[in-house]
């Protein structure tokens, strides 16, 4: 059996891979380039084990608005060499596709690859789901013109119910992020969720993982084991309610009806990403459900209901 020793080291190796993919691409002289953004001082342990200082309270995240902070610089008119995972593509005239792709250091971007449905494409075989990508890009409007993309390589491959998980992981990601808007943490813990995937780890505390850290990084969330209201923290024996709109509550304190009650020993887990216990598994299930129900207005997950019916979550 591989332990999660295993794992956490291939993961660690195949983000180590997509960022001295990244450190490797070249500028030619005289001409600028996308993104200089300096090589990255990773710091994964201490980022795990440092504590918030303080919590806000959790409000949804928006779109972007032109010309924030968090819009794209209208200088940077070319990406090289950033690392990213194709999560959805269709069809885009005869020979096309337009492709949404998960970036490290631009989120969720929408690129055309032109002529990529033809039979001796170099783009036909690179751009597949769940495989790390190094991508490069031009333009400044809301679609981009893919430029090149190359598989870096070093992951196993999803199949059997493994990749229907990811399917799901994927559309979750559709579906909370916003276009360029980036999220640095939740791209490693994606790569961490496909490598644990890959290495047949129970998809149910794979993907409970995943979801906490979704609704965390998105604004969702902010801590599962803390209080809205005083930021205490939660204790094991006593009951809480997950408010979407505020956070942790006390059940006891006039909590409606409605939502699904969770023990503190279970918040504390999830904060801790330990799904051992057999109550922390049923209880979050029933939690993330509820949240990702209402954040998403009831629109129902079509992978989720595929997953429902196999039983595996």
């Amino acid at each position: 059996m591989v332990t999660n020793d295993v794992i956490e080291a291939a993961a660690e190796a195949q983000l180590t891979q997509l960022d001295a993919a990244a450190a490797d691409a070249a500028v030619p002289d005289g001409e600028p380039q996308g993104d200089a953004r300096p090589k990255r001082a990773r710091a994964r342990s201490s980022e795990r084990s440092s504590e918030r200082s303080s919590i806000p309270t959790p409000t949804r995240p928006r779109e972007p608005a032109a010309g924030s902070a968090r819009s794209a610089p209208q200088h940077a008119h070319r990406i090289a060499e950033q690392p990213g995972f194709v999560l959805h593509s269709y069809p885009h005239r005869e020979t096309s596709l337009i492709v949404d792709v998960f970036s490290r250091d631009h989120g969720r971007i929408a690129l055309v690859a032109k002529g990529a449905k033809r039979p001796h494409s170099a783009l036909r075989g690179a751009l597949q789901t769940f495989q790390p990508l190094s991508l490069s890009w031009s333009g400044k409007t809301e679609v981009r013109t893919l430029t090149k993309a190359e598989w870096v390589g070093g992951m196993r491959p999803l199949s059997g119910d493994a990749l229907l998980c990811g399917f799901y992981a994927n559309e979750l990601l559709v579906k909370f992020c916003a276009r360029e808007d980036a999220h640095e943490r939740l791209f490693d813990h994606y790569v961490r969720t496909l490598t644990r995937l890959a290495h047949d780890e129970p998809p149910v505390q794979v993907l409970r993982s995943f979801e906490r850290v979704l609704l965390c990084e998105t604004g969702y969330a902010v801590a599962f084991d803390r209080t809205a209201r005083d930021h205490a923290p939660v204790e094991a024996g006593r009951h809480y309610v997950f408010e979407p709109e505020r956070g942790i509550r006390d059940a006891a304190d006039g909590a409606p009806a409605e939502l699904p009650r969770v023990s503190g020993q279970t918040l504390m887990d999830m904060e801790r990403d330990d799904y051992t216990r057999a109550q922390t598994v049923s209880q979050s299930k029933l939690l993330m459900r509820f949240l990702l129900n209402f954040y998403l207005g009831g629109v129902p997950l079509n992978t989720r209901q595929i997953l429902i019916d196999l039983q595996n979550l």
